[in-house]
């Protein structure tokens, strides 16, 4: 159960943020103004590459006179742009944050972002400072499909796992939290309508939208 928990651990992309449209929107953005279409063999190839293979192998493909350290800067300057200036949080997700806060959860953040993109959008949206800790995957370097950033995060709120809440969109973040003992409530994106059954099945607690788990307050 939610309510008898000490700390409650966010994802930030997907689960607090509408923003997994931004790296899609960068890589239509960057090669058009290139004047080069995106394929979809360019969009299934880049998906899952790390950064760098990924600037590396869209400078190999279409032969462009950036260095790969170039092409991340600037990617990572766009991507800065829209999270500093469009990214929003999902409805509901503010007021849920700091209802949780008021009862008195401590707040962590479990994150695959950085602060470059991640600390601004928080200031836009008025809740920079509402968490106590901020954790980045680069921190543990390992991905989500270890249990180790929730561990880590919970480590640093001074929460044992099974005191701890999770809130996940991916079914990689929700099966690594429940194997680490803690309690999962899967949030919902469209990103990850093809995972939904599994999503349901994984998770301790499904939601639409956090206006359901403001309800339960009411």
């Amino acid at each position: 159960m939610i309510s008898d928990k000490k700390a409650a651990i966010f994802d930030f992309d997907g689960t607090l943020a509408d923003s997994m449209y931004v790296w899609s929107k960068v890589d239509e953005d960057f090669l058009a103004q290139r004047n080069i279409p995106v394929t979809e063999e360019y969009t299934d190839k880049m998906r899952g590459m790390f950064f760098e293979t990924a600037a590396a192998y869209t400078k190999n493909t279409y032969g462009l006179s950036e260095s790969v350290e170039e092409i991340m800067q600037i990617w990572l300057d766009m991507a800065h742009y829209e999270y500093a200036n469009n990214v929003r949080f999902k409805d509901g997700a503010a007021q849920y944050l700091k209802l949780l806060k008021n009862k008195g959860y401590l707040l962590g953040m479990a994150t695959s972002n950085n602060p470059y993109l991640l600390l601004p959008c928080l200031e836009n949206n008025g809740l920079d400072g509402i968490f106590d800790c901020i954790c980045y995957t680069s921190e543990v370097g390992l991905n989500k499909s270890n249990p180790a950033i929730y561990l880590y995060t919970a480590e640093k709120l001074g929460v044992r796992p099974e005191n701890c809440i999770v809130y996940e969109d991916i079914i990689e973040g929700l099966e690594s939290a429940k194997s680490a003992g803690m309690y999962t409530v899967a949030v919902y994106d469209i990103s990850n309508e093809k995972y939904l059954d599994r999503i349901r099945n994984t998770a301790d607690k499904f939601v639409k939208s956090y206006n359901q788990l403001l309800d339960e307050y009411k």
